[in-house]
């Protein structure tokens, strides 16, 4: 990186400081040094843009974003870098890369890993790998159980001394009731949030898409909505008791909206996120047994995608996160019964969030607070903004930039998007990380 960028009249939004206008961001030896806003009249304007004219300085980058929108880099707070155990899958190295292509500067790595992230010896082992090959800052979070298997609270106190932000057993739940109740009361300790996988296995087992019409008609078991509605029934419960912090990850009913929203009210100390592909598609990306749209929990029908969408509206749903889970093309060519569930998401995410602000859904700054604001608060983590002193983790968007979704392209290993061939406006052009500028238009 050049020891001094400025990004000049650029559209920059930072909900972490109320911003939300034309002005430009100066960067010095990776860290955001200032912004000025502009005002007044075209004279000012121009003369704030000769004062910094300084391209004869050595290493120094001018970087026009007239037209674009400069946020501060994403934080995705779930996702499955497979790494260690499954690196056919996914590597740190090219997942945090397809992150950062999508504008994404920060990622939580969920524990299903080969081990399993329940002691600090695998803690330390992700985040040196992240040190050595990642392109981007990783955060792990740590087991509940051991093994996730269910039965015995993993060592969570030295997981959080070693670098975990939070704490799950996301692809299988905590089904004994007295241990998610312990670690709800751990969360207070040690000031994290417990990420909750809401799911009854009584009830999908079996299951490889959501119960209804559609399939019976394809001959496939159905997961009930009732399946992740239950469970969140019962950790909202659970927190109500304790007064432990709750996030719920993956939300994708009508009545998980339902019930977060009046916990809300009640005052429970919840949090919950939700994918893109909840809020863009139905079970009928299915059709076709089509794999790549196999994801747990599944995706359900227009009135949960409606629900889920007036829940990211109205602040029931605080984040957008990504649960990019990367798969094996072969792996994905099973029947749809045997095939794994998960979609690569890295790269779709933010045009997919973008969809919501031209539906008028969303503004802009509200599409940003879930992806930056509200993962870093909830996390307690220090990114997901543009403030001086910062390091300098930038996203820069061009609103009307249309291109096709091709997997082919992807720098994910996993090819497995159910958008296949999508046509989608809005992406991000320049991505700043790590002391590296990402110029998609050139690279990407």
């Amino acid at each position: 990186m050049p020891d001094t960028i400025v990004i000049k009249n650029g559209h920059i939004i930072d909900p972490s400081q109320c911003i939300d206008g034309i002005g430009d961001i100066f960067i010095e030896d990776g860290k955001i040094v200032r912004i000025e806003q502009k005002s007044g009249s075209p004279e000012a304007k121009k003369k704030k843009n000769n004062d910094f004219r300084s391209s004869e300085l050595p290493n120094f980058q001018i970087i026009d974003a007239s037209g674009l929108y400069v946020i501060p880099g994403l934080v995705d707070m779930h996702v499955h870098l497979r790494e260690p155990g499954f690196e056919h899958k996914e590597t740190i190295k090219t997942g945090t890369l397809a992150a950062v292509k999508g504008g994404i500067t920060s990622v939580c790595c969920m524990p299903n890993t080969n081990p399993v992230n329940d002691n600090r010896t695998v803690t330390e082992f992700i985040l040196r790998k992240a040190y050595d090959e990642g392109s981007c800052n990783v955060y792990p979070i740590g087991a509940i159980t051991k093994g996730q298997k269910g039965e015995e609270l993993a060592e969570m106190g030295m997981m959080r001394e070693e670098g975990c932000v939070a704490f799950s057993d996301d692809g299988v739940p905590v089904a004994n009731g007295i241990l998610m109740r312990r670690a709800l009361e751990y969360s207070k300790t040690f000031n994290v949030p417990i990420i909750s996988h809401c799911e009854d296995v009584s009830l999908s087992e079996g299951g490889s898409m959501n119960e209804g019409a559609l399939s019976t008609q394809l001959g496939l078991r159905g997961i009930p909505s009732a399946s992740e509605d239950v469970m969140v029934a019962r950790d909202i419960i659970l927190a109500e008791l304790t007064g432990g912090r709750l996030h719920i990850a993956h939300v994708s009913t009508e009545g998980s909206v339902r019930l977060i929203r009046q916990a809300k009210e009640r005052g429970v100390n919840i949090t919950a996120e939700t994918c893109p592909h909840y809020f863009t598609i139905t079970e009928d990306a299915v059709k076709g047994y089509n794999t790549n749209a196999k994801v747990n929990p599944p995706l359900r029908r227009q009135k949960d995608v409606e629900a889920v969408t007036e829940g990211l509206k109205d602040g029931t749903i605080d984040v957008i996160a990504t649960d990019h889970a990367p798969h094996h093309r072969d792996e994905k060519l099973l029947e749809f019964d045997n095939a794994p569930s998960g979609i690569s998401g890295f790269e779709t995410a933010l045009s997919l969030g973008i969809g919501l602000v031209n539906a008028g859904v969303l503004t802009m700054s509200k599409l940003i607070e879930k992806t930056t604001l509200h993962p870093a608060k909830i996390l307690g983590i220090d990114k997901g903004t543009l403030k001086t002193g910062s390091d300098a983790e930038i996203a820069i968007v061009d609103m009307n930039k249309e291109f096709h979704v091709r997997s082919e392209k992807f720098v994910s290993k996993g090819r497995n998007t159910p958008f296949e061939g999508w046509k989608l406006k809005g992406m991000p052009v320049i991505t700043i990380c790590k002391g590296k500028v990402y110029d998609w238009r050139i690279d990407g």
